[in-house]
């Protein structure tokens, strides 16, 4: 993996703690640098200074760090989007696995979907003798900017989505990946948010030309983490992908 993943394992180690201790609002991890004054209030991290997604949210970009934002955008490979030949859920291990060796928060003994609902929830309640299973919580979605009140009962209101498509990475080089690569991506903080699950389903497995959050303030902080990800990866994304990602981040 590249340099950008050689500073995740202290915070990783710090935020393992936090969890298992079972606090119930981990919070938003601080605000990072001023937004910009005409852009909406912050809610959540700005991506460039969360680059192992153990931080709260989704924050929009300021303007002063657009020229970052495009130089790690324009330094991805390009490559055509291939066939989704023997594509399966289950080549990524399956569903929220805790056994996902060298991501932040693996083997903490919390499945990786609650771990992600703690992580980015607000007034997090647990299950009854249990310090991992989340059954409610409030939620700033930074696809929508709206706020959710989730109830387990109500599961599908908030999903987990894969920033980076899974079937998106298989069609793009990940079907040569060692199994242990794709367990990782699946699992990795950083490819994942909780967000409304009506967009996600909507997002399905889209890349950014074709699909971006509904909330335009954040549309730059999307594509920088979606060229987080493929950066730690060495994921190639489509031309069209990249051009969209340039124009939300003024390229």
């Amino acid at each position: 993996m590249r340099g950008t993943r050689s500073i995740r394992g202290g915070a990783a180690a710090l935020l393992a703690v936090a969890l298992l201790a079972g606090c119930e609002d981990i919070g938003r991890g601080g605000a990072g640098p001023e937004p910009d004054p005409a852009a909406p209030a912050a809610r959540g991290t700005s991506p460039l200074d969360n680059p192992d997604g153990t931080r709260a949210g989704l924050a929009a970009l300021p303007k002063g760090r657009l020229a970052e934002a495009r130089s790690l955008i324009e330094g991805l490979a390009v490559k055509g989007r291939g066939p989704k030949t023997g594509y399966d859920r289950d080549e990524f291990g399956y569903a929220w696995m805790d056994t996902a060796d060298g991501v932040p928060l693996a083997r903490n003994g919390c499945d990786t979907r609650n771990d992600l609902l703690r992580l980015h929830g607000r007034n997090v309640r647990f299950r009854d003798g249990s310090d991992c299973v989340v059954v409610s919580m409030d939620l700033h979605d930074p696809y929508t900017g709206k706020d959710i009140v989730w109830r387990k009962a109500k599961a599908a209101e908030v999903q987990i989505d894969h920033v980076v498509p899974l079937s998106y990475s298989w069609q793009l080089g990940a079907a040569r990946w060692p199994e242990d690569k794709r367990r990782r991506l699946a699992n990795d903080p950083l490819n994942l948010l909780p967000v409304d699950g009506r967009e996600n389903s909507a997002k399905g497995d889209s890349g950014p030309a074709s699909w971006l959050p509904p909330n335009k303030a954040i549309r730059c902080s999307y594509a920088v983490r979606f060229a987080q990800v493929a950066d730690a990866y060495e994921l190639p994304v489509t031309g069209a992908d990249k051009q969209a990602m340039l124009r939300w981040c003024g390229g």
